[in-house]
């Protein structure tokens, strides 16, 4: 048996997924408007639990998204990961948002490029492949019309930073999918217990997030 419970907190996406074995057995998220997590995240994880009749005591390891992503939200769920895992004395395990994002997306061909909303033009992105195999680094992007000139398949755009690119990534090989979404908790459950069958786990003390930038505090 492997519990595992899955926290995604890098985007809008508030995401809670209790998984065994791999399987998501709950999951329990909200996307809105506004950055709630504080608020939902501790709420959400006691439901998943409660829902699928498992106490704390029963889980093998915590997964977090590890980022990048919103500063704040990956200090919440980062946070809260290692408060359990340090609680409970069980290991800690952390995800790629941006390969998290990719797996939200099907394709049948090209690449699949995810994109995290970074202000103005910039996006936190990286190149994935139809099986979700990483083909470049995560990396700041500001886009450019130039931008992914050197990738001649069929490029397949998501994510909520992706709809900023209309306007200058327009030529036929970008492919735009209308719905916006986000990482979500339910894609960590088959990569999380990947991880945990190899004990790629990372330090509970002095593991960080993904920040890819300094923190900038607005006015």
């Amino acid at each position: 048996m492997g519990f595992i419970l899955n926290i995604e907190t890098a985007t809008k996406n508030c995401s809670v997924c209790l998984a065994e074995n791999g399987k998501a057995v709950v999951l329990t998220e909200h996307a809105g408007e506004g950055y709630s997590h504080a608020e939902k995240l501790h709420v959400f994880i006691e439901e998943a639990l409660q829902k699928a009749g498992i106490a704390f005591s029963q889980l093998d390891a915590v997964a977090v998204s590890m980022g990048p992503g919103s500063y704040t939200g990956l200090r919440i769920g980062v946070s809260a990961a290692k408060g359990l895992c340090y609680s409970l004395n069980i290991p800690l395990l952390a995800i790629d948002t941006l390969e998290l994002l990719a797996r939200n997306t099907a394709v049948a061909e090209g690449v699949i490029v995810p994109m995290i909303d970074a202000r103005r033009m910039e996006v936190y992105t990286a190149v994935f492949d139809k099986n979700y195999n990483k083909l470049r680094d995560t990396k700041a992007e500001i886009i450019i019309e130039t931008s992914f000139e050197e990738i001649e398949d069929t490029i397949h755009l998501v994510g909520d930073g992706a709809a900023k690119c209309r306007e200058l990534l327009n030529a036929e090989r970008f492919v735009y999918h209308e719905e916006i979404i986000y990482p979500s908790a339910a894609q960590m459950a088959a990569v999380s217990f990947d991880k945990y069958k190899k004990s790629d786990t990372v330090d509970v003390a002095y593991f960080e997030p993904f920040y890819l930038k300094d923190f900038i505090a607005g006015k």
